[in-house]
């Protein structure tokens, strides 16, 4: 008896003393806390600072609280106005986390399934072949494995004046770069298809879907699906580009017809919440928005990415990565990595999840820059621990051996520039309309003794050519300073008429050799 006394007595005293340690516990772990968010925004100005990007915003979400939102330089590198948590900036890509949950509550209601076949639900759709048309799911659509290449199609939507419906039309036009289901091809438009779903099943827009879902009971007051509706908020950053050596601000584009794929404009304060929805597997303040199991779905490997051979020298830990639905998974110091990034012209953006360490957080930019990749990084390791780097100083020094790569890339271009030749034909002889299923028309002109080239369906899109040699003349986009030159070759008949155009722009987003252009006229 007297034993089990004891025994009880050594327990209360183990439950006492737990109690008076508690708060000291607390304070310690808050105190690491501040000490880890004090270093980073050290670390986030002086690198947002040394890549030359005017304004970035970062919130970070641990154990269900917000313990890092706010902003690092300005929101105009021309007006100033200093960012914060509440400036809003495209988000982009990560636009497709919020389409894939968006049909996660439709398959937790019973009205689709991530195997329907598309055309059950969109009946026009249509892709290079009938078997893939036919046979082509939901979740083909969400995890990239279509058959496309790498953003496959994305000139006919960018600044273009087709419909969303118009766009997915059109996809049928183009090419496959791989077998279905063989290889990872990243697509925009078969986003665009899956969002389109939404209003297919629902008879609510994709865009008030996700307000009624997402926006209001998360309190994302200042979130929006487009930039028509702008003009009703202050605080909004302005995207920015390099430029003959300079950083520049450059005007917005619509991107309405591609919205599931990448419209939303958010800022860090809403985002944390959508961060802690996705934490909270599928839960918001006791709300369920969607089921953990649909969480779990959206976080599954489906299609494998692969690790290059420099991830590899860079990041051993890292030995796969994987998309999902909405998001790409792979593993990093012994943790799953939930993320995704987002691009949009002069904005780039990241949001990212561990699970496990209940941790996640976003980062806005408002510059077509890398400054974002280094912070990703910093931001695990300073959170999970193991080896430090400094990554920013590393990946700036890399991306500055890519700018001499460039330079040397363009020297030799010049350098096989042949010289004292001249076109086939008097300018005039060029000109006419040339046109293509893919994309549509385009208009060449001689004006004042220049030709121009102009895309119908696309008016900001107008291309300025300068004779290089032969029938072949550089072409350049002054609407859109982040476009590189590139080369408009027209080619003749056998009778010496010009009948084709050919387009090639070298940069890493839209593929202009896709579009064929043949005159009509």
């Amino acid at each position: 008896m007297k034993s089990k006394i004891v025994g009880r007595t050594i327990k209360l005293v183990l439950i006492f003393v737990a109690i008076a340690l508690f708060p000291a516990l607390i304070a310690a772990q808050d105190k690491q806390l501040r000490q880890k968010t004090d270093s980073l925004r050290l670390y986030f100005e002086k690198a947002r600072a040394d890549w030359e990007v005017p304004g970035l915003a970062v919130a970070i979400v641990k154990d269900g609280e917000i313990i890092l939102s706010e902003g690092f330089g300005v929101r105009d590198i021309e007006k100033g106005g200093k960012v914060n948590g509440k400036t809003m900036f495209p988000i982009a890509s990560n636009t497709k986390a919020f389409t894939a949950a968006a049909l996660a509550i439709l398959v937790d209601e019973g009205k689709i399934s991530w195997q329907d076949k598309v055309t059950t639900h969109i009946p026009y759709f249509r892709l290079y072949d009938p078997y893939v048309s036919e046979n082509m799911t939901i979740r083909d659509l969400l995890c990239h494995r279509s058959g496309l290449e790498t953003f496959s199609g994305d000139l006919v939507w960018y600044g273009s004046n087709y419909s969303r419906e118009e766009v997915i039309r059109r996809a049928r036009f183009l090419k496959p770069a791989y077998g279905f289901r063989e290889h990872f091809g990243y697509s925009n438009i078969m986003f665009l298809t899956a969002g389109e779903i939404i209003p297919a099943v629902t008879g609510t827009s994709w865009d008030d879907f996700l307000k009624s879902y997402f926006f209001e009971p998360l309190k994302m007051n200042r979130t929006i699906t487009t930039v028509k509706q702008i003009g009703k908020f202050d605080n909004i950053a302005t995207p920015h580009t390099d430029f003959e050596g300079k950083v520049i601000p450059i005007e917005y584009l619509d991107w309405d017809n591609i919205g599931p794929a990448g419209s939303i404009i958010s800022c860090v304060d809403d985002m944390s919440q959508w961060l802690k929805l996705q934490l909270g597997t599928g839960i918001f303040e006791n709300d369920t928005i969607f089921s953990a199991w649909q969480s779990r779905e959206m976080w599954s490997p489906n299609t494998i990415l692969g690790v290059s051979e420099y991830s590899e020298k860079m990041w051993p830990s890292t030995y796969f990565k994987a998309y999902a639905l909405g998001w790409q998974v792979m593993n990093y110091k012994d943790r799953k990595v939930v993320s995704h990034s987002g691009g949009y012209d002069g904005m780039i953006s990241f949001s990212c999840l561990v699970p496990d360490e209940n941790l996640g957080f976003v980062i806005l930019t408002n510059k077509n820059s890398s400054l974002y990749y280094p912070l990703v990084f910093k931001i695990l390791d300073e959170f999970l621990g193991g080896d430090q780097k400094d990554w920013s100083q590393i990946m700036l020094e890399r991306t500055k051996s890519f700018g001499e790569a460039d330079k040397l890339a363009k020297a030799e271009a010049e350098k096989n520039r042949i010289l004292n030749t001249t076109p086939s034909l008097p300018l005039d002889g060029f000109a006419g309309t040339y046109s293509g299923d893919l994309y549509g028309d385009a208009s060449v002109k001689n004006e004042n003794g220049e030709l121009v080239v102009r895309f119908i369906p696309t008016p900001k899109m107008v291309g300025t050519l300068k004779h290089l040699h032969y029938d072949t003349f550089e072409i350049t986009f002054k609407e859109f300073p982040s476009l590189p030159a590139g080369t408009c070759t027209f080619i003749l008949d056998a009778k010496g008429k010009a009948f084709e155009m050919k387009i090639d722009v070298p940069n890493p987003d839209f593929d202009f050799t896709e579009l064929q252009f043949h005159k009509k006229n």
